[in-house]
């Protein structure tokens, strides 16, 4: 029980369609040993000359009859066995998108798309392989197998029905073998196919990239050596699959060839009557069945378990960034942000990516942050955000700690531009309005003339309705960037955090965005990470970061009179300025 982990809540809900499909089942099976009766019963009639057309049509009604009986409950079982199987598919893969979601930003470093990919398709089917046509194989195997044994042994002779069973040992121990070569070589396909997943995954999602450098050869050849990796791991288990099924196939035949040889002797001596040999042949063909099934409920078995082992391990995640068991029962946050002491250490990691950092921003005003790439910059913002845990008591917002915020709330409250810009690929009108869907024409509009991109849209043919490709390969970056500012700016959010989100834009609409942005931005707490000075001159305050520590703080003026590293990157951003004009 403890290894079907999520799934024990499914099982307690769908118990009873497991227990009424197993039900049908056995009844299909029930009619199936009466046919081998009947069959021997019509054999002993004509060896004693009592057959007539009457008593033929008879039994041949009976057949007919069982026959019906037969589909009815095979149509059964496959409803309720087989349409519980495809409602585990349904809840597996809700139950793991769900739990993806709920997941840190942090699992996601570790894992890669492809493989989380492989858990929502391989392995899911394997489980419900495993628990659809495995529980109707397990069930056939099981009564089949003692039913026939019990008729065969009680009504027609215990003797040929114990030499029918004397390869049975060497059956049970060839199942348990393989069945264990057959579960360590299952998770190696699905591991393997995990890694397919993920290099096709990413080879796609960076075609442009591929193409911009001419590596499409390379790419090929790495391709193919991951598909010929996925192709060697299949064959090792086709191997011993291969070999497994067909020697299932040759026990069972030496235990008809013994049965024909001293079921004949009896049949000879008048031990039996030729009508119990019939039916006792007819019984073995039925035994033949469940004991091949085994092997493929063995195998179905191991890779579901295989594959579940994988999905628990996820479901087992626990998230690193959750609502604090002392969560402060507060909806809306007015976005004063103060930062103490703040020193942070990613896990893993040997050198901290800020250190001591203090930051005083009253609501209502913007702090910009500049430095070097690698200063540290969009780590303090994904603290204030909580994709990661900042150490307790070092971030405030409205002095609370920011830990002890509901997460929703505190993400609610944020409009956030990441460095990023992800684009879903749906209309524009959808990707603006992702915070929400009740948003009107005329917010989706206002928040894209402030964004500076209103122009831009009604110019596409169908405006607002124009599908956006994947990750918006369609739009330019700069389109790109300022949809992502439309879509922070409808939520009306408390703080705005735009993080180097004009880098993509020429200097004459950044002047204008930042223009747009001034009405918008009164009354609101702004945040901007950036490294072009002309984005946050005008800014309350300053911090330049550089080794994740803050080296110089003040206004614009006051940094430049400073001659630090503010006044290097200013000095070197006004020489580009003048280079890229005389060009």
């Amino acid at each position: 029980m403890k290894q079907l982990g999520i799934l024990r809540d499914f099982f307690r809900a769908n118990k009873w369609r497991y227990v009424i499909g197993i039900l049908c089942l056995i009844f299909v099976d029930s009619m199936q040993l009466v046919t081998p009766k009947i069959t021997g019963t019509i054999a002993d009639l004509l060896q004693e000359g009592n057959l007539n057309n009457a008593v033929l049509l008879k039994y041949a009604g009976i057949i007919v009859g069982l026959a019906i009986l037969t589909a009815l409950g095979r149509y059964s079982w496959r409803i309720y066995v087989m349409g519980s199987a495809r409602r585990i598919d349904y809840y597996l893969r809700n139950k793991l998108f769900v739990k993806l979601q709920s997941l840190s930003v942090g699992f996601f470093s570790k894992h890669k798309t492809g493989d989380l990919m492989a858990h929502s398709t391989n392995d899911i089917q394997a489980v419900r392989m495993a628990f659809g046509q495995g529980i109707m194989m397990i069930t056939d195997s099981i009564f089949l197998s003692v039913m026939t044994i019990i008729i065969m042994s009680q009504t027609i002779s215990w003797k040929l029905t114990l030499v029918a069973l004397l390869p049975l040992p060497f059956l049970v121990f060839v199942s348990v073998f393989f069945g264990r070569q057959i579960h360590h070589r299952f998770r190696a396909v699905q591991e393997s196919f995990s890694k397919l997943t993920d290099k096709t995954q990413e080879s796609l999602s960076g075609i442009r990239v591929v193409k911009s450098f001419v590596q499409e050869r390379p790419e090929i050849k790495s391709f193919e050596e991951h598909n010929m990796h996925n192709v060697d791991m299949n064959m090792k288990l086709v191997r011993i699959w291969g070999l497994f099924f067909p020697l299932i196939q040759f026990i069972s035949a030496l235990s008809f060839i013994a049965v024909i040889g001293y079921g004949g002797m009896l049949v000879v001596n008048s031990q039996i009557s030729l009508g119990g040999f019939v039916a006792f042949i007819s019984y073995l063909g039925l035994l033949t069945w469940p004991i091949m099934a085994i092997g493929w409920v063995i195998n179905m078995i191991q890779r579901g378990t295989a594959s579940l082992e994988r999905l628990n391990a996820i479901f087992a995640e626990i998230p690193d960034v959750a609502d604090h068991e002392n969560t402060l029962p507060i909806e809306h946050i007015d976005g004063a942000v103060s930062i103490r002491s703040l020193s942070f250490t990613y896990p893993g990691a040997n050198v901290p990516a800020l250190q001591d950092i203090n930051i005083e921003l009253p609501k209502g005003k913007t702090l910009a942050i500049i430095g070097r790439t690698g200063s540290g910059k969009t780590t303090l913002i994904n603290l204030l955000l909580r994709m990661h845990n900042p150490p307790a008591d070092s971030m405030f917002v409205d002095g609370y700690d920011v830990n002890l915020l509901p997460l929703k709330t505190l993400r609610e409250e944020i409009g956030y531009v990441p460095q990023e810009n992800f684009l879903f690929s749906a209309t524009i009108r959808e990707n603006i309005g992702f915070a929400g869907t009740d948003y009107s024409d005329r917010e989706i509009e206002n928040a894209a003339r402030i964004a500076q991109v209103y122009d831009n849209i009604v110019e596409f043919p169908d405006g607002f309705q124009t599908m956006v490709g994947e990750r918006g390969v369609t739009l330019s970056g700069g389109q790109k960037q300022r949809i992502s500012i439309a879509r922070a700016l409808i939520k009306n959010p408390k703080i705005l955090i735009l993080d180097d989100s004009l880098s993509a834009v020429d200097t004459q609409t950044e002047e204008a965005i930042l223009k747009g942005l001034k009405s918008f931005n009164t009354g609101r707490t702004n945040i901007i990470v950036s490294h072009r000075i002309s984005s946050i001159r005008n800014a309350d305050e300053i911090i330049v970061l550089d080794g994740g520590k803050v080296v110089e703080r003040g206004n614009h003026e006051s940094l430049l009179d400073n001659r630090g590293l503010y006044h290097d990157l200013y000095q070197k951003q006004l020489l580009e300025e003048e280079i890229a004009n005389v060009d």
